[in-house]
């Protein structure tokens, strides 16, 4: 099936029934929004793993992430304990810095504590090589959405488990008819039951 953002969206539609009138946003942002609530969720249910990479300079401590899909960082290939001169040799470069990722509010970036060396960039190299979790994306594009087609269900069951949160937040206690989007099965119940039950399948898939 299409892993287009609009069918997506078409697909959510129709599987909340008439629970989707609830959602009247322009331009189907509503059920976007949903879509991307889900998609957070779908980081930790099915991770991206990418490599990437920075140059070092001694005595600087922050670099820029240039990757654009950066969500966290996972871990480093640098000082290679295998090349790392014993702590009695004189050319010993010292603990291998701590490396945290940071947001700032704009970019990402990846802070060294302390800043590195000249004898560690001497010793470990000069480019710093790691892993990092990547973003998950919902494009029109074909071949860009991130998601794979295998879990395209798991995707709209916990996109059908924030709509029924938020018509819950709303206050709405009428049951509501819809088809979930994991098994293809019926499900009837008020907004707030619908949601607990929905999200404790999302959790249960492996």
């Amino acid at each position: 099936m299409s892993m287009l953002l609009s069918a997506l969206v078409a697909d959510l539609k129709a599987s909340l029934s008439d629970a989707a009138a609830q959602f009247r946003a322009a331009d189907d942002g509503d059920f976007k929004r949903l879509l991307g609530v889900a998609l957070a969720d779908m980081q930790a249910k099915r991770p991206i793993t990418k490599p990437g990479e920075v140059g070092l300079f001694a005595l600087q401590a922050r670099y820029a992430v240039q990757a654009q899909d950066f969500a966290a960082l996972k871990t480093h290939m640098w000082a290679d304990p295998a090349n790392t001169p014993k702590p009695w040799e004189p050319s010993y470069p010292g603990l291998v810095p701590r490396v945290a990722a940071a947001w700032d509010g704009v970019a990402w970036w990846l802070e060294f504590s302390p800043a590195p060396t000249m004898l560690q960039i001497t010793v470990w190299g000069d480019t710093f090589r790691f892993w990092y979790f990547a973003r998950h994306l919902l494009s029109e594009t074909p071949d860009a959405t991130t998601i794979n087609p295998a879990d395209r269900g798991l995707l709209l069951l916990r996109a059908q488990a924030e709509a029924m949160r938020e018509l819950a937040m709303r206050n709405v206690v009428k049951p509501q008819q819809m088809r979930d989007g994991y098994t293809s099965m019926p499900r009837n119940g008020t907004p707030a039951a619908l949601f607990e039950s929905l999200l404790a399948e999302f959790k249960g898939v492996r």
